[in-house]
């Protein structure tokens, strides 16, 4: 009885510990988009306004997904991100990138822009996009 109870107490700990977020993020353009693959730094590169190359779609901004996405691909939060495109958009550089509510959404507008490039949730990846990168 004392194993049983010593083996759940460390498999409780050891879920406690887990992430809160086990969900991968991917990349993804549309199919007519010639890309196949895409370093972290180049993605970072659309989203923050550094290369008009692609068209940047965003997810809502306060959403766990966004948050997520621009610490894995810049190392930023979402006030340094803020901060950024306003000044981006105050000095007429560029303009951020429109917001969609949630991964479905995304994806549909990517998949409608052969120069769009988003990110969603990999569960939500069907053959209407294609993943240019996955991030760990």
């Amino acid at each position: 009885m004392k194993k049983i109870l010593s083996a759940l107490l460390l498999s409780a700990i050891g879920a406690a510990t887990l992430p809160a977020s086990a969900a991968e993020i991917v990349v993804i353009v549309s199919k007519q988009n010639p890309a196949t693959r895409m370093f972290s730094e180049q993605a970072s590169q659309f989203f923050l306004g550094k290369s008009n190359l692609f068209t940047p779609v965003d997810q809502a901004d306060g959403s766990a997904i966004r948050n997520e996405f621009y610490h894995k691909v810049a190392d930023k939060d979402a006030a340094q991100v803020k901060a950024l495109w306003s000044k981006l958009v105050f000095t007429g550089k560029a303009t951020p990138p429109k917001e969609y509510a949630n991964s479905a959404e995304v994806k549909k507008a990517v998949a409608a822009d052969p120069k769009a490039i988003g990110y969603i949730d990999k569960s939500a990846v069907d053959d209407t996009v294609k993943v240019i990168l996955t991030l760990p």
